[in-house]
């Protein structure tokens, strides 16, 4: 086992190691910087612009990994948006996508794309990770950018794990990474609470208050995403906010139990994303290390 104080001094180093990395990417008045260790990793064709749009035009380098295609197989989202098929609203999701990064000036190259289906991630989590963990390798990533561990939707739920579960595989290797988690939506008291973090011991928050000008480019990202004008318009574009992530512990549930997606349909339930989370931690080898 070692001696537990001396890990624990070395998690509380590296956390504090962690901290001034995040703090200098977040630092605006560095202007635009040298991001090419920085992976930013999310679920859906928008979730990007959500989560940091306003910082993807800083961060020279940056790869973007879009874990889903964006398009449900029930095909409920692709009729109510006029497209026949699956196929189409995929294309379309991922047309939207570019559009929106080209306001920020990030590249196509700059995107690895997974193509998951929309609200299958869940179903697919020990791919994931093996399949992110390849991506980090080949691009020398050192730092990632993902969902909270919120309960909202299942593809965030899934996309955190994918994420948590890479990096404790690539630090078994000698390959630390930092995660860092963004907050989207989650069940509040009031309903659904929007860009709010579940509380976490040592979950220091940075929020960035954006300037008119990031603003005005958020807008531009958040309109190219077209069919998704309805979902987005209730997300804030006035401060983007981030933390250093917790170790979580993927086979409880997030956020006491109260899960967006026990309430909407949305594929998945609670008793099955634990199902689900445990039997892919255990096909990994994490089953014994909270993530």
């Amino acid at each position: 086992m070692g001696d537990p104080g001396a890990q624990q001094r070395q998690t509380a180093g590296g956390r504090e190691h962690g901290q001034d990395r995040l703090a200098a990417l977040l630092d605006r008045h560095l202007g635009r910087i040298d991001a090419a260790d920085v992976g930013i990793v999310v679920a859906h064709p928008d979730d990007e612009t959500i989560g940091c749009g306003a910082q993807l035009a800083r961060w020279a380098g940056a790869t973007l990994v879009m874990m889903t295609d964006g398009a449900p197989v029930d095909l409920k989202d692709a009729r109510a948006q006029g497209f026949a098929t699956t196929a189409d609203y995929a294309l379309a999701r991922r047309s939207e996508l570019m559009q929106a990064l080209a306001i920020a000036g990030v590249p196509e190259a700059a995107v690895a794309f997974l193509d998951i289906p929309d609200q299958q991630v869940a179903r697919r989590l020990a791919e994931a990770a093996r399949r992110l963990t390849e991506i980090v390798e080949a691009r020398d990533l050192g730092v990632l950018f993902t969902h909270a561990y919120e309960g909202g939707h299942p593809d965030h739920d899934a996309t955190a794990f994918a994420v948590h579960a890479a990096a404790r595989l690539l630090e078994a290797e000698g390959r630390p990474v930092l995660v860092v988690e963004m907050p989207f939506y989650q069940s509040g008291d009031g309903g659904m609470a929007l860009q709010q973090f579940t509380p976490a011991p040592d979950g220091k928050e940075i929020t960035l208050y954006l300037s008119p000008e990031e603003q005005t480019l958020k807008r531009g990202m958040m309109a190219a995403h077209r069919t998704q004008a309805a979902i987005l318009a209730p997300f804030e574009v006035e401060a983007e906010r981030f933390r250093i992530a917790p170790t979580y512990d993927f086979a409880k549930l997030p956020n006491d139990g109260r899960l967006l997606y026990d309430e909407r349909d949305w594929g998945l339930t609670g008793s099955e994303w634990q199902a689900l989370a445990q039997a892919a931690l255990a096909e990994l080898g994490l089953a014994n290390a909270p993530c």
